[in-house]
């Protein structure tokens, strides 16, 4: 087996990338303290084509050298917006004819694998703080919560592993 290039890969350009179709999906960042975890998600809102990050509160925007270090160029090529607060970026999304999903251990949450995304619809899903999780005043204005299964010791996890599980899972049931 020979690895691919680049060229092999056959990417498009930065230009190409904002012209080209999205998911009709939103990353809402409620307050996340790490800028390396901003980083990793705009990267995979980047490979998975996603419409939007917002990042709010606390999250910190571009251009930062931290954030640069794991998005890798990311930054430039998904849109993105900064909210001064999560529960008015959810209030707009809603306005706009957003599903908003909260994803965050909470009762009457539903297992992603169970929950159907509906491809005729737009999406924001908020992830949460990564100590504090999403706020529950936010949890209480979206529209559902989703949780991902998990078996360990551990209640959680990374918000950057977290947010590509759950975009990855949007993806494929878009695409299928």
């Amino acid at each position: 087996m020979r690895k691919l290039t680049v060229e092999d890969l056959n990417r498009i350009d930065v230009e190409t990338f904002h012209h080209a179709e999205k998911l009709p999906l939103i990353m809402v960042l409620d307050n996340v303290r790490s800028l390396h975890n901003v980083g990793s998600v705009l990267r995979t809102a980047d490979a998975f084509r996603i419409e939007a990050v917002y990042m709010c509160g606390i999250t910190a925007t571009p251009p930062s050298a931290e954030i640069h270090k794991t998005a890798l160029g990311a930054e430039d090529s998904v849109s993105w917006r900064y909210y001064a607060d999560t529960l008015e970026a959810v209030r707009s999304l809603q306005a706009d004819g957003y599903t908003v999903l909260a994803v965050e251990q909470v009762e009457g949450s539903l297992k992603l694998g169970k929950f159907s995304f509906d491809p005729h619809c737009r999406y924001a899903l908020v992830m949460g703080n990564e100590v504090k999780g999403v706020r529950q005043d936010v949890v209480d204005a979206c529209d559902q919560a989703l949780e991902i299964p998990q078996y360990g010791t551990k209640h959680s996890m990374n918000v950057s592993v977290t947010a590509g599980i759950v975009m990855w899972e949007v993806c494929r049931e878009f695409f299928r």
